[in-house]
């Protein structure tokens, strides 16, 4: 009998173990929900892929609209429950930016949670789903006078300035409009977080932030931090709300978590006592990892709402100072997890390579990899491209019993780059017009999709209760040419 060992390639990276069972969802890669019907067939909430892919084609994002509410839930429970004897509970942001749409701005506020906005797009977004602005937040490192307007005509909760000219700008055009700002200031507490460079941002050398480390302006002895809160002090057009840091994305240990909250606090304590002023708020932001393949380990929100309570309990204790309300930002622990990407396979084709350097002393052996082209790729998901991103599939359309083939999911744009799944085992049989899904898609695949080789973006189906609405429209060939002012439309 053949074991997963057996079909195990040199090629694979070492955290990829061959599956015991093809068929089976691996957790906890998948929402709430999903599950398989008796002819193998992906479902969510008893909704096959099979009647997906007829009614709405594919590629398609396909979100489980009560795994998001729960998700939602969870962490404004288990925050509320770990900080209610330190600061009565605490604000959940949102974060837009993960994926953001009408919808999910209304059960973002059904659920009790606000929301974190990075532009006047979203901005625009939440006002359309009827978000109160005193709900809302923006933050970004480049506002323009239009998105700073904007945000003081819904009369925002807050403004996260990132910048000592930002500050300044804000300030201005609060004053001419004869009204206050509420304002927070983005620090970077010099934390390096555990993930890849281009989504850690609590670093020094980085565009987000202003420094906490001294001599990072040009007055001598001042960090850019301090500065920026003894002219926001001085400033009769702002309303210095508090501090507010985020370290990165797709952290699973808690260590840069702590350090950070750590200093944040030790720095309000300082600047409370220096300046004579209350700081209410500090945001401790988000980057809660989850789980893109199996070996993954997400901690659930009651983990991390426990150990970041512990912190600032015993920082505030140590310190001597009234706890501030404390904020934070998650989206990718809430939406990522709740949706998979559903693809129809095209062509396919094995290629023979080389065996890694050392494999068994060996040379001139190869070993066999399959590449599994799609119908969609790095236009509905530029994470991998972007940031070596790994994600898991499985053959979603029915079950099989061949055995584990070592396989590349790929797009089909024009670059070699355009890999969807690096490394996954799927069975040998798997054959055009089968259909893959690709869970862990909710955060950050639509909202960084593109047109390239001008593809139309996918839609966005929510499935409840045994039932799929549209929530974003899929596009046709017809919007992108309506933007095309070449030749006059006719």
């Amino acid at each position: 009998m053949n074991t997963a060992a057996d079909h195990a390639s040199p090629l694979a990276p070492e955290w990829l173990a061959v599956p015991g069972d093809l068929n089976a969802l691996q957790e906890p890669l998948w929402a709430a929900g999903v599950g398989k019907n008796d002819a193998g067939e992906v479902t969510v909430d008893g909704l096959s892929v099979s009647e997906l892919k007829e009614q709405f084609g594919t590629p398609l994002f396909v979100m489980s609209e009560s795994d998001f509410r729960s998700r939602a839930r969870s962490f404004k429970d288990a925050f509320d429950a770990a900080f209610a004897d330190i600061c009565g509970g605490v604000d959940v942001y949102y974060a837009g930016k993960s994926f953001l749409c009408t919808a999910v701005a209304s059960w973002v506020a059904e659920e009790g949670l606000r929301l974190d906005t990075c532009s006047g797009g979203e901005l625009a977004v939440a006002a359309r789903a009827g978000i109160d602005g005193s709900n809302l937040g923006l933050h970004g490192n480049n506002k323009s006078d239009a998105e700073i307007n904007r945000a003081l005509d819904m009369k925002l909760g807050r403004i996260v300035v990132d910048s000592l000219d930002e500050l300044e700008r804000v300030a201005k055009i609060a004053s001419s409009r004869g009204e206050v700002a509420k304002v927070m200031l983005r620090l970077t507490p010099g934390v390096h977080a555990h993930t890849h460079e281009f989504i850690a941002t609590a670093h020094e050398d980085q565009k987000f932030g202003l420094s906490m480390a001294e001599d990072s302006t040009e007055e001598a002895g001042l960090s850019a931090a301090e500065e920026a809160v003894a002219a926001a002090t001085s400033y009769s057009s702002v309303e210095l709300l508090g501090l507010h840091c985020h370290i990165g994305s797709q952290i699973f240990e808690p260590d840069g978590f702590a350090v950070a909250a750590e200093k944040l606090l030790g720095f309000l304590a300082a600047m409370q006592a220096k300046y004579s002023i209350v700081l209410p708020e500090l945001d401790l932001g988000g980057g809660y990892g989850i789980a893109y393949t199996p070996v993954d380990t997400p901690r659930p929100p009651a983990e991390i709402a426990e150990a970041m309570a512990a912190v600032v309990r015993s920082t505030c204790a140590e310190l001597d100072i009234t706890p501030p309300r404390i904020s934070i930002e998650p989206g990718r622990a809430i939406v990522g997890s709740t949706t998979f990407t559903l693809y129809e396979v095209g062509t396919l084709k094995t290629v023979r390579v080389d065996a890694p350097e050392g494999e068994d002393g060996q040379k001139n052996v190869t070993y066999p990899r399959r590449y599994v082209s799609v119908d969609g790729g790095m236009s509905d998901n530029a994470r991998p491209v972007l940031y070596d991103a790994d994600y898991s599939a499985i053959l979603a359309s029915r079950d099989s019993s061949a055995a584990p083939q070592l396989s590349r999911v790929v797009g089909k744009h024009c670059e070699s780059g355009d890999i969807v799944v690096r490394d996954v085992y799927l069975p040998a049989d798997v054959a055009a017009g089968d259909l893959l899904a690709v869970p862990g898609t909710g955060a950050y695949c639509w909202a960084l999709s593109s047109n390239y080789n001008y593809l139309a973006r996918p839609g966005v189906v929510a499935v409840r209760d045994g039932a799929a609405r549209l929530i974003v429209r899929g596009e046709t060939e017809e919007d992108l040419l309506n933007r095309d002012m070449g030749v006059a439309n006719v």
